[in-house]
């Protein structure tokens, strides 16, 4: 790896870096203007104005709304993330109880998401132009552009409420039999998997078509090599840097999807967590989960990024 491309590996991590400030200082702000007084709502619409004024006190919410941002960044940035206006406890410690559930869930669906969109973008660049390649294309496009919020109230209608195959309800826990897992994951995995899926096989198709129409695959075809094996061999290993491009920029939206995904199916991870906190205006709480995707999303960005400099070779010479 040469200086031109640590040069530009470090600028994308630097403007990640700096785009992950700039979230903050959004996410603080839009949030102190959510409508309602948090101490209001913990103390309940009984509480006297004296009482609700103490709370607010020892929260910090008197104070000028950029003191308590530049405090709150501080302690952050010294892993002091607050506590919970809800349950008092410590937020790291309330986040920290949902991420493996949302880190199981992204992993279930990235693991089948990741094989069977290769195979069905090398399927679909394989048979370019015929009847196949069409019902693919048309069915990747298709399924983007549905929603996966209607998505998932379809499957929920038809195989939890007609068929009674899974439960609307998804969590798996560890004393599960192998029947009841797949069962409590299938309804969410099948909805993250329907758009990207779509996404990754699209993006593998068009990278794969790119090599099939270098002249040095041509010439492989001339020389009798099967278009399989000349897919494999060769147009699939030059193809890496795009398709891990795209694998990288397509598992990004999991970040944003599965916050709709936990709702709908009442799955106790992170994102459902979110969607309480903001209900019950638990600012640091929501704050640390939206600033955790951001980051999550920022760093598959930077990955993304990285495979696009590393895999080409203007930069690598």
């Amino acid at each position: 790896m040469n200086r031109y491309m640590l040069f530009l590996i470090a600028r994308r991590a630097g403007a990640g870096i700096l785009t992950l400030l700039i979230v903050s200082a959004v996410v603080f702000f839009i949030t102190s203007l959510l409508p309602g007084d948090a101490a209001q709502m913990i103390l309940g619409q009984n509480a006297t104005p004296e009482t609700v004024a103490a709370l607010r006190q020892q929260l910090g919410l008197d104070q000028p709304l950029l003191v308590r941002y530049f405090s709150w960044l501080g302690g952050m940035l010294h892993g002091d993330f607050g506590t919970s206006f809800a349950s008092h406890l410590p937020v790291t410690q309330l986040v920290a109880q949902r991420i493996p559930a949302t880190l199981e869930l992204a992993g279930i669906t990235t693991v089948i998401c990741v094989p069977l969109a290769l195979v069905i973008g090398i399927l679909a660049a394989m048979n370019r132009g015929s009847a196949l390649d069409r019902f693919l294309v048309i069915s990747t496009m298709a399924t983007v552009a549905v929603p996966e919020f209607l998505v998932a109230t379809v499957a929920v209608l038809i195989f939890a409420v007609k068929l009674h195959w899974v439960s609307a309800m998804s969590f798996g826990s560890p004393d599960m039999d192998l029947i009841s897992y797949l069962k409590a994951y299938a309804l969410p995995v099948l909805t993250l998997c329907c758009v990207l899926v779509a996404q990754m096989a699209r993006m593998t198709r068009s990278a794969i078509i790119n090599q099939l129409d270098s002249p040095y695959l041509e010439m492989a075809l001339l020389k009798g090599v099967s278009p399989l094996r000349a897919v494999l061999r060769h147009a699939l290993p030059n193809a890496v840097g795009p398709i891990a491009n795209a694998i990288s920029l397509s598992l990004s939206y999991l970040f944003g999807g599965v916050i709709i995904i936990e709702s709908i199916f009442s799955y106790p991870g992170l994102a459902s967590a979110l969607v309480d906190a903001v209900s019950n205006r638990d600012l640091p709480v929501v704050q640390l989960c939206v600033m955790m995707f951001a980051a999550c999303y920022l760093v598959l960005l930077l990955i993304a990024d990285v495979l696009t400099i590393a895999f080409n070779p203007k930069w690598r010479s």
